[in-house]
């Protein structure tokens, strides 16, 4: 099983709500930092050793997954649409301001806290976590509100200039089913479009936790 749709879009960008709906459309499993934190003896080794700058085993990494989503994954849109050239590319979007205002919320204070928790693991992903997007992704100043929001939105550019129309698909959840399943060439649920992890259920699912 190789990779059928890589998500470029950042974390905060609905991008759990889309990981439910890749599901629900037949894109099972799909990975996202989820996956990390409920499968760290399979998948947190590869992840560190990318932040350390190592290559790893595309292949091995998304084995049994159909789909991509979220950070930190996202991180490497790039290589993964090189490594699946059939997979398409859906760059999830969000509202610059409203996107770092949930930042705020969530992902800094959870990194900003790496190192101070109790679960030897949880601090592993924190301090993965804290590499891959924090440091390298936005050079160290994931708290500089403009320098965040002009990497965000560079990115967003970046994808769209370098990923052909016909393989790509700018995506706001708020859309809901039908570019997606569109796009997808899926048939639409009759169901309502997920929404999930908010900033209030970000705040209570990590609580005392690294990402």
């Amino acid at each position: 099983m190789s990779l059928e749709v890589i998500g470029a879009g950042f974390g905060r960008t609905g991008t759990n709500s889309l990981k439910l709906a890749l599901e629900q459309l037949g894109f099972t499993p799909t990975h996202h930092m989820f996956e990390i934190r409920d499968n760290p003896d399979t998948q947190l080794p590869y992840w560190e050793a990318l932040a350390r700058g190592e290559t790893v085993d595309w292949d091995a990494v998304f084995a049994g997954y159909k789909a991509q989503v979220d950070w930190p994954g996202a991180r490497y849109w790039r290589e993964l649409a090189d490594h699946f050239p059939d997979a398409k590319i859906l760059l999830s979007v969000r509202d610059p301001e409203s996107w770092y205002r949930s930042v705020q919320d969530t992902i800094i204070p959870g990194l900003s806290a790496r190192g101070t928790r109790v679960s030897e693991v949880r601090n592993r992903i924190g301090f993965m976590a804290y590499e891959l997007v924090w440091a390298q992704t936005f050079d160290g100043r994931l708290d500089d509100h403009d320098h965040a929001i002009q990497v965000f939105n560079d990115h967003i550019a970046e994808v769209q200039a370098t990923i052909p129309p016909d393989r790509l698909l700018t995506f706001d959840v708020r859309e809901g089913w039908e570019p997606l399943c569109t796009f997808l060439n899926v048939p639409i649920p009759g169901t309502p479009f997920p929404r999930s992890n908010s900033t209030a259920e970000f705040q209570e699912q990590h609580e005392g936790n690294a990402p």
